[in-house]
């Protein structure tokens, strides 16, 4: 199962933007958000989908976590879900 409409809904949100508006190629740099933009972010994404993000602004490949692009933030929490929440 994929995350992607609701990563793309949180990261709109945060980024104050529309969610049509974004691709998976779409940088977080991009949409101007701020660090503290991209934490709140990672505490949206961890209640959304009841999992722990190991993801710290300082150390951002920390557990092969990279919050760069839309893409890789999806692609990463359908990781993490499914280790964390296995079938």
């Amino acid at each position: 199962m994929s995350s992607e409409q609701d990563i793309f809904e949180i990261v709109a949100k945060q980024a104050k933007t529309d969610a049509a508006t974004l691709t998976r190629a779409t940088k977080l740099a991009d949409l101007d958000l701020q660090s503290i933009d991209v934490v709140e972010l990672v505490f949206a994404i961890e209640e959304k989908f009841d999992i722990e993000v190991p993801y710290s602004p300082s150390e951002q490949n920390t557990a092969g976590i990279s919050f760069q692009s839309v893409g890789e933030i999806i692609d990463a929490i359908d990781r993490l879900v499914a280790e964390q929440h296995p079938a």
